[in-house]
């Protein structure tokens, strides 16, 4: 597990390389490397988890082909021996080290053989002129950010945002539509993020550069699953099949791994698995005091089940103004899920007590149509009635005219006639082909998992240098759970069929009978009148900052903190908690700022 960066077709001076890797080195703090030539430079920080003695970066050999690579390769030992009886010979047997091999093998199709996360950068040095590769994995768990300057023909990359902006050939303009888009889907969807013309790399996706000439990209398909299950039991015992081959093969590394378990169905079936190949430790996160949504009782009882080593890890609500910074810098860009304070606690936790690597529950529900706005969705189309608006509504902080109510006249003209989530995915969600719980689970899985999620999991695990891994993410469970049928996953108001009867009978009853409630912050009772966060959020909210911003209406947040005070409510409170994170991180990121309103222009690349 790494951080990785670089440029192609620029020019960078060694200082600007080490600025970029130490504005990230908290992902990689075991060791460094970096290789230059003319008009290119690629480096890495390494988070030693596999052959701790070996993995010096970049991969590979100078004139030919030199990698760096974020992430984790589960099947290297295999691919290693099936390289070697071709011929070839390897330094180490760290995971990343196979890929230079792999490349000279199989071209650029030689993504199609890695089965783990990761986000790599190829160099091949053959020819008269560079070519650089990019690529990502079949889901999005390594995320990588990029600017590519079309009349430059050149670009830059890094896997966390604040260290791509440590490029003086990056500029920070602010998007202009960004504080709609994120507020509409709670974070930037799709490749767009915050900063006007910085983009994220798809999942799935390679993209090719060669000097001088305008990137290729390839978006590689998904594997299907070739059979198809219809009997609830026997989807349940073919996913716990593939659940407990997949957690088997991430409990293995050099270093010591831990499990989250939240209290919830997803991760206490991970921590049941986990623990059948040896005693395992379990972290779980609860906050000081007496709040709604608190699961420690459940969490506990699922490492008691699994003769598990239990963490309760507790943290106070009287440091959420003081974390809140770190938590948002280490995003770079707005989130509103107030779990991400706790996440950010969480993996500290874990590090704290000597663990490098921990296993998580994440992407379960949008497998297997956890979540309450799939079930509505579902269900309204089964009688025949409305239900995309609604779905859409439900990404949001607020649905569009409650958010237009909160603007200056001049940005609601502004970003008239923008769209907060890609034209195309929208297409696809509303009339494209497939049940309505199909179109939205695939929608769930290509653009707000790798967004709302899995860069917040990277991120705020990585700032701890804790590498988190996700059964759940797997190809072989994903392919099988894309394959259910809408009955297997939903039936009777009920969510998560399959999963539920996978496990039956390794989680406990209290678990598997509890109701689904949220992993989150309980937001509005913590944000109240006379607490930290109240008097925190007043401040970075007041008049005086929002009129210099020239976005937000201040009589429209002021009506918002009277109501709050008045007679809270979920949407109230998780509005101004989706204000506070975007005003921090304008702060934080303020030499962006371009003025008031500003236009930033849009640089894509093209298709």
């Amino acid at each position: 597990m790494c951080r990785i960066y670089g440029y192609f077709n620029a020019i960078a001076s060694p200082h600007e390389l080490r600025t970029v890797a130490a504005l990230q080195r908290h992902g990689g703090p075991d060791s460094s490397g970096s290789a230059r030539d003319a008009g290119w430079g690629i480096g890495n920080n390494r988070l030693a988890i596999v052959d701790l003695d070996g993995g010096i970066q970049p991969y590979g050999r100078p004139g030919r082909y030199q990698v760096v690579f974020n992430g984790e390769i589960y099947n290297h030992n295999e691919l290693r021996a099936r390289l070697e009886a071709m011929g070839h010979t390897f330094a180490d047997r760290c995971d990343g080290s196979i890929i230079p091999a792999l490349y000279r093998e199989y071209g650029l199709d030689f993504t199609d053989h890695l089965d783990g996360m990761y986000a790599l950068a190829l160099v091949d040095e053959r020819g008269e002129r560079p070519k650089l590769i990019l690529a990502t994995d079949h889901i999005g768990m390594k995320p990588l950010y990029y600017r590519w300057d079309a009349a430059e023909r050149s670009i830059h990359f890094s896997s966390e945002l604040p260290a791509l902006l440590g490029f003086s050939g990056v500029p920070a303009g602010l998007r202009s539509e960004g504080l709609d888009a994120y507020l509409a889907t709670k974070t930037p969807f799709g490749e767009e993020t915050m900063f006007a013309g910085i983009h994220v790399l798809p999942p799935s996706t390679t993209m090719v550069i060669e000097a001088g000439e305008t990137p290729r990209v390839i978006h590689r398909p998904q594997r299907a699953e070739t059979t198809r299950q219809d009997d609830e039991s026997a989807a349940g015992e073919l996913i716990q099949g593939r659940l407990r081959t997949e957690v088997g093969s991430l409990l293995n590394a050099d270093v010591p791994v831990a499990v989250i378990t939240s209290g919830g169905l997803d991760s206490s079936l991970v921590t049941a698995l986990a623990a059948e190949h040896g005693p395992v430790d379990s972290f779980n996160i609860a906050y000081k005091g007496d709040w709604p949504f608190d699961e420690r009782h459940f969490a506990r009882q699922a490492a008691e089940r699994a003769n598990a080593t239990y963490h309760q890890v507790e943290i106070d609500p009287a440091s959420f103004p003081s974390l809140l910074e770190d938590v948002v810098w280490h995003l770079g860009q707005p989130n509103a899920d107030p779990i991400t304070l706790s996440t950010f606690s969480l993996f500290r936790a874990v590090r704290d007590a000597g663990f490098k690597v921990a296993l998580t529950g994440d992407a379960a529900d949008e497998i297997f149509g956890g979540y309450s706005r799939m079930r509505a969705a579902a269900q309204a189309a089964a009688t025949g009635a409305e239900w995309y608006q609604e779905y859409v509504d439900e990404l949001g902080v607020l649905p569009a005219h409650r958010r237009a109510s909160l603007y200056t006249d001049e940005y609601r003209s502004l970003i008239a006639g923008t769209d907060a989530i890609p034209a195309d995915a929208l297409t696809q969600l509303r009339s494209g082909e497939g049940t309505v719980l199909e179109r939205i689970t695939e929608f769930e899985l290509g653009h707000r998992l790798p967004a709302y999620h899995l860069r917040r999991v990277d991120h705020l695990s990585m700032a701890s240098s804790v590498e988190a891994r996700l059964p759940f993410c797997q190809r072989g469970v994903i392919a099988p759970g894309r394959a259910l049928p809408d009955a297997l996953r939903i039936r009777d108001g009920k969510v998560k069929r399959s999963l539920y009867a996978a496990a039956a009978g390794l989680v406990p009853d209290d678990v598997l009978n509890r109701p689904k409630q949220p992993f989150t912050l309980p937001i509005t009772a913590m944000l109240a009148p006379g607490s930290a966060l109240w008097e925190y959020a007043r401040d970075m909210l007041n008049p005086g900052r929002l009129k210099d911003a020239g976005q937000l209406d201040v009589q429209a947040v002021e009506r918002l903190f009277a109501v709050q005070a008045e007679r809270p409510d979920d949407t109230t409170s998780l509005t101004l908690w989706a204000l506070l994170v975007h005003e921090v991180w304008r702060e934080l990121f303020h030499r962006a700022a371009l003025g008031p309103v500003a236009v930033a222009g849009r640089t894509a690349v093209p298709a």
